[in-house]
């Protein structure tokens, strides 16, 4: 039996003090100053669930290497191990993970066990983490280090799967009677939380017990600026080392030495909610896409930072480009007299948030076009998190939207399954088409990398042709770094920032 650097009694004495750091009325004054080598990080999205990692928070704890999965993704997209030292598929629809000596921030150890109970409980959460939209997992522990896992279908990519910071594994701890799950000194990753103050601030210390070695920075303090100006200023004035989606208004007002421009997986699109509203009728979608120029977008709005939307997956994707298949079959758009006519009946709803400074911007320029097409339009422009809820449950007629389109497991197809099946978890469009689906589960099934990608091109077409959304730029990520900070990890896909070589010079 592996043994631990801390025991069962350290670990009690701490639980009291970490749920306690963790409430979120906990005062923040004291969240971190960042002094004595600290990190101080300025983030965009404040937290929605409290850094449950099956809500978009998810990404915070991959960001700030809180917890990990069984694997993660290399710079190329390829599963390398994490958590699970090693692995292998015994069948169509098996496979075995070898787990590596670990242990949880709370002194606990890594075992099969805690595996199968992190993944038992991701499979059962409500609403299902995006990552297991389309997948069924069941998880057996063989013995203290061995887990093997059994899909109800093939899953070729499930290694990739596996390194969604949605399945981060988290000691029992983790998770209450009521369906709440709190990270708070309960990963496996280099710094642990010890204060979540709201939505405003968190500090983060160092964990020395970490498998991979000691971190170089000694902490960690966060603090959620929503406003980009505001995350530049902070920057500039010396009051954060590293913050990140630098406007691209505040990129070039930005030293040289300190803005860093990186290739994203991001696409900017105008999602039409087909399931109910003005949008249900495909002319009016089919209108609504002729009238929608996102290439007015690229200099007037991204400074530049943007290509003009080709499709769903932007240059950033290598492969996308050279596979491309031409969008045939597309409804007949309705005649400027039909959509005066049905604009008279309904004003059209237009949604976007405030967390990327871009995004009310080319609403506003969206909403010019949209009108000299004859739609009558109305924007909602809000903090993301006060309209999540009402995006899911798709209040809105047409949503202004920035979605990082190889997020969750650098695989496509589980973008395409989250976002455009008709059961899919983050289905904003309310799109339920039966071709679609068809093409998106032929694109799963596919084993071979280069015939995967080429009936992702397939699906992307059957999702276009339905003008549920309407690709609009490909942006370009700016982060600003301070110049006396090393090791910050430029991530097109956007779910790491800080590990264990992070530190300020």
């Amino acid at each position: 039996m592996r043994t631990t650097s801390r025991g069962l009694i350290a670990a009690l004495a701490l639980t009291p003090l970490l749920v306690g750091c963790f409430a979120p009325g906990d005062s923040d004054a004291d969240a971190g100053t960042g002094s004595g080598g600290r990190l101080r990080v300025a983030l965009a999205v404040p937290p929605v669930q409290a850094l449950s990692p099956y809500s978009n928070d998810a990404t915070v704890l991959s960001k700030l290497s809180v917890a990990e999965g069984l694997t993660a993704l290399d710079k190329n997209g390829t599963a390398k191990p994490a958590l699970a030292k090693s692995w292998k598929q015994n069948g169509d629809t098996t496979w075995t993970f070898e787990l590596r000596e670990a242990e949880f921030q709370d002194g606990t150890e890594l075992t099969a066990q805690a595996v199968v109970n992190a993944l038992d409980h991701a499979g059962a959460a409500k609403p299902k983490p995006r990552v297991l939209s389309d997948v069924s997992l069941t998880a057996k522990a063989d013995d203290a280090d061995t887990v093997t896992l059994t899909t109800k279908s093939p899953d070729p990519v499930l290694p990739l799967r596996l390194a969604s910071p949605a399945l981060a594994i988290l000691s029992a701890k983790a998770y209450g009677k009521d369906g709440a799950v709190s990270p708070a000194g309960t990963g496996t990753g280099p710094f642990e939380i010890t204060r979540l103050s709201g939505k405003t601030k968190a500090a983060l210390d160092r964990f020395d017990g970490y498998w991979g070695g000691k971190a170089k920075a000694p902490g960690i303090d966060v603090s959620w600026i929503a406003d980009g100006t505001a995350r530049a200023n902070a920057l500039r004035g010396g009051e954060a080392d590293i913050a990140e989606w630098i406007p691209t208004a505040q990129a070039k007002l930005l030293d040289g030495k300190t803005r860093h421009e990186v290739p994203s997986v991001r696409t900017d699109s105008l999602i039409l909610n087909t399931g109910s509203g003005l949008f249900t009728d495909a002319g009016l979608r089919a209108a609504a896409r002729e009238a929608v120029d996102g290439s007015a977008l690229v200099d007037s709005v991204f400074g530049g930072y943007a290509d003009a939307g080709q499709g769903l997956f932007g240059p950033a994707v290598s492969w996308a480009a050279d596979q491309r298949v031409q969008v045939t079959g597309r409804t007949k758009p309705a005649t400027a007299a039909e959509v005066k006519t049905a604009s008279q009946d309904r004003t059209l709803r237009l949604a976007t948030y405030t967390n990327r400074a871009e995004l009310p911007e080319a609403a506003t320029v969206l909403q010019q076009q949209l009108e000299k097409a004859g739609f009558t339009v109305k924007q909602d422009v809000r903090e993301y998190t006060q309209m999540e809820g009402d995006l899911l449950a798709r209040k809105y007629d047409a949503l202004v939207f920035s979605r990082v389109t190889l997020l969750d497991t650098g695989d496509a197809v589980d973008y395409l399954a989250s976002d455009f099946t008709s059961d899919g978890v983050y289905n904003i469009a309310g799109l339920k088409n039966p071709a679609v689906d068809k093409a998106i589960r032929a694109a799963a099934a596919e084993r071979d990398t280069a015939g995967r990608q080429r009936k992702i091109m397939r699906a992307e077409a059957e999702i276009l042709r339905t003008d549920a959304v309407v690709p609009l730029v490909h942006e370009q990520a700016v982060q600003g770094i301070a110049a006396d900070v090393e090791g910050v990890i430029l991530d097109p896909r956007e779910r790491s920032l800080i590990d264990v070589d992070t530190h300020l010079k």
